[in-house]
């Protein structure tokens, strides 16, 4: 038996230590909702700002617009497919190329120049300002003098059609002129002439915005640049098909539009301007060794006529000589290609040598038709590569950055080996051709037997051959790459037109409404959850018995007294059919539960701390109990901080404290209330050992004189939260009673209820929740207010102007 006794102490203390550990660890729903209703003011102020701003950002942000256009690449060439000649210029990457032009800051600087963006007009408001862009009701001619001048705002201020102000500021200088219209005006800085195209315009604008309604800006390309080229967007839509989309955003729809469509336009003129320059270089080079070749074949050609003349050779002879030397037809054009290939191969080494850039479209249509052109293209297009990003790159780092150093390197590098290339084709080709000229000299010797005339004949005859073929030669690659050239042209086609856009992509409407409430919606579940978190006090009888899990009886509430308690505190008297006087008939009527003995009863109130409405609710309950019949008394204990006497207004020079150290007896400090049937002791003096005097013998003598004399002892103690010295009387007390006041006793404050029931071993404690709000609709209700209360009790069952009126009626 006394193992299963050590056992169950056990167990019941380790449940104990678990409900202190795991005090606050659980979410409770219910608490959630009461502090979400108690903060709907907020939430509803937070909501309220949200739209405000949300309102004053679509209000007062620049709409953004986007424009796009949709390109397909394509490439033809009419001159191939008609003559069927070599197609010099096409390239098996070219999409990954026109990408990279269209979004190079080199091709988008060019866009810009062929728009109208060299003077960009504003009208101003008074928190932003819109871009006229073509729709400005005047104009503006000028010539720069300063450069410094662009990016100034320089503002226009029209007294009428005819005349106005210009000023600006400039380095913390400002400049101001009248100006004449159509006449010519003179700064430091620029000349001007204003033009006006719609003054009715004008002035409804001013009529607005009376100062400086519209100003004008000088752009410098450059700036220009690098201000707008963030907004351009181009991507590839589809490899297979070679769609490409260029896009721009912009405060001003037009101006997107109009941007958009150039750069699609000037995509095509871009391309066939360089194809074509390309070609005239070609054609220049071919036309400078077409003078040479006609030189040499005119000099082979005198020689041969004056080596007749001077040697008497007839036209027999030479079918003669021309029957020998067609033998050495196929080792002359085998010399003359070799000839045409390092001469080629020699120009392009030069070029290198001399030029920092390298036009891949001349090297391939001069290597055209060589077994060399597979060769050397791969390295001049992968140069070109780099050239391109160096170029691009520079718009954004200096010379010395380590990025256009490493790109330096590298071309460098494809330099080198493009050189060395070059070297060994121009040796092999060397060796070729003295090894063809050794064979024709071989060949040659076999006619040893012939005069030296004809040997010599025979010689200038071979020579007049190959200047002749080289000359014919050049004449056929100028014509077949003229016609190549004549044939060419962009085949792009514009799938999707940029059109000027209806409605801006930002500030999205629905979407900053959205953010703005949801920005709201966190700001109260985070204020919400603040107060939660940080919430610490008891509001219902459901919180005290979920944290003691049902071990504490709950003998009821304590309705909140809204109108002003007066100083004896005793309410049960002044308004018997109140809500208050019915909560304390409930509280009575549960302590019969608690024990149903015979014989008088000792009640012990205490608290946690000082103003939680123990001396209230010790008072009240004595006054409910002395009207059912009984007799009942109050001691107070709370010697440190008495109020009973207050609660009765009365004196404190005698009492509890001069009773125990008997320097008063029990007579003389008993007093009475004006309630038949209740007495009191007050405190008396304020001892300095309250302590020693309520655990002293003499108290218990106290008691039971009282029991003699009266059916209920009340007790009012002091808070054991502060000091020790009611446990011992709760400990003695036949209905021992926890008080905790709604709103203001703290979470925690359960803790020492548990304890007094583990720890002090106190089984038939119980609580009272006093000053509940039964008017809030809060959570927990339905349990915590209810139990021992709502039983027969409706929420407004008896009022003030209830008992005035059964008062009146009596």
């Amino acid at each position: 038996m006394l193992q299963e006794n050590i056992s169950k102490t056990n167990d019941n203390f380790e449940q104990y230590k678990e409900r202190i550990s795991n005090f606050s660890g659980e979410f409770e729903l219910g608490l959630f909702i009461h502090i979400a209703r108690r903060s709907i003011l907020w939430v509803i102020a937070f909501f309220l700002l949200a739209w405000a701003g949300a309102f004053i950002y679509l209000r007062y942000t620049q709409p953004v617009f986007e424009s796009s256009s949709v390109i397909q690449l394509q490439s033809s060439d009419e001159a191939n497919k008609i003559l069927n000649v070599n197609n010099f210029y096409e390239k098996s990457d070219e999409l990954a190329e026109a990408i990279e032009l269209l979004r190079s800051k080199v091709f988008f600087e060019r866009v810009l120049t062929k728009l109208p963006l060299e003077i960009r007009y504003y009208s101003e408001g008074t928190f932003k300002s819109n871009e006229l862009y073509t729709e400005c009701p005047f104009t503006v001619e000028t010539k720069i003098l300063d450069p410094q001048i662009a990016g100034t705002k320089i503002y226009v201020d029209f007294n009428d059609i005819r005349s106005g102000v210009i000023n600006y500021k400039l380095k913390g200088k400002s400049y101001s002129q009248k100006f004449k219209a159509n006449q010519l005006l003179k700064f430091e800085q620029f000349e001007v002439k204003i033009a006006v195209r719609n003054f009715s315009e004008i002035q409804s604008q001013q009529d607005l915005v009376k100062q400086n309604a519209y100003y004008f800006v000088f752009n410098d390309i450059n700036s220009l640049v690098a201000e707008l080229y963030p907004n351009l967007e181009v991507k590839l839509l589809n490899d297979a098909a070679k769609t490409i989309q260029v896009a721009f955003k912009d405060f001003n729809a037009k101006k997107a539009t109009d941007i958009v469509s150039m750069a699609t336009r000037e995509y095509d003129n871009f391309d066939t301007e360089r194809k074509s320059e390309s070609s005239k270089s070609i054609l220049e080079f071919i036309d400078q060794q077409l003078n040479v070749a006609y030189e040499r074949l005119k000099t082979s050609e005198n020689s041969i006529q004056d080596f007749r003349k001077d040697n008497h050779i007839i036209n027999n002879q030479d079918e003669l000589k021309a029957i020998n030397t067609t033998r050495l037809n196929g080792l002359q054009d085998k010399i003359i290609q070799l000839d045409l290939e390092e001469n080629i191969l020699k120009k392009i080494a030069d070029n290198i040598s001399k030029s920092k850039t390298i036009d891949t479209y001349k090297m391939i249509a001069m290597l055209a038709g060589t077994e060399y052109e597979g060769k050397i293209s791969n390295s001049v297009d992968e140069i070109n590569k780099l050239l391109l990003a160096k170029e691009t790159a520079l718009y954004a780092a200096t010379p010395n950055n380590e990025a256009i150093k490493n790109i330096d390197y590298q071309i460098g590098i494809q330099k080198r080996q493009l050189v060395e290339s070059l070297d060994a084709i121009l040796q092999s080709v060397a060796e070729k051709k003295r090894s063809l000229i050794s064979k024709s000299e071989e060949f040659a010797g076999s006619f040893s037997n012939s005069p030296e005339d004809e040997v010599e004949f025979s010689r200038l005859q071979r020579l007049f051959t190959i200047n002749e073929k080289y000359y014919t030669l050049l004449l056929e690659k100028k014509t077949e790459y003229s016609i190549s050239m004549a044939g060419l042209k962009s085949q792009n086609v514009v799938l999707e037109t940029a059109r000027v856009p209806s409605a801006p992509v930002s500030p999205n409407k629905r979407i900053t409404i959205i953010v703005y409430s949801l920005i709201a919606v966190l700001l109260s579940l985070g204020l919400i959850l603040f107060r939660y978190l940080s919430h610490n006090q008891i509001n219902s009888l459901n919180e005290i018995t979920k944290h003691t899990q049902a071990t504490i009886s709950i003998l009821g509430i304590v309705p909140k007294y809204r109108q002003h308690i007066p100083v004896s505190q005793l309410l049960i008297d002044k308004s018997p059919k109140s809500l208050v006087a019915e909560a304390f008939r409930s509280i009575r009527t549960n302590l019969q539960f608690i024990s149903n003995t015979p014989g008088p009863k000792i009640i012990a109130l205490t608290s946690t701390i000082s103003g939680e409405g123990k001396t209230f609710v010790a008072i009240n309950l004595a006054g409910i109990i002395a009207f059912s019949g009984k007799k009942v008394i109050i001691l107070d204990l709370d010697m440190r901080k008495p109020k009973i006497h207050i609660g009765f207004n009365s004196q404190n020079s005698k009492g509890m404290s001069t009773l125990l150290i008997n320097k008063d007896n029990l007579a003389d400090t008993i007093q009475h209330s004006s309630l038949e049937g209740l007495d009191f002791i007050t405190a008396g003096p304020i001892p300095p050992n309250p302590s020693e005097l309520i655990i002293s013998p003499k108290m218990e003598e106290i008691l039971e004189t009282l029991k003699t004399m009266y059916d209920v002892i009340i007790v009012d103690n002091p808070p054991v939260g502060l000091v020790s010295d009611g446990i011992a009387m709760i400990q003695k007390a036949d209905y021992p009673i926890y008080i905790f006041r709604a709103d203001y006793s703290k979470r925690n404050f359960i803790q020492i209820v548990d304890r007094l029931y583990n720890e002090s071993n106190i089984k038939n404690l119980s609580v009272i929740l006093n000053g509940v709000d039964v008017e809030r609709r809060s959570y927990g209700y339905n349990y915590g207010y209810g139990y021992g209360y709502g039983y027969g009790y409706g929420y407004g069952y008896y009022d003030d102007n209830t008992k005035k009126s059964s008062k009146k009626s009596t």
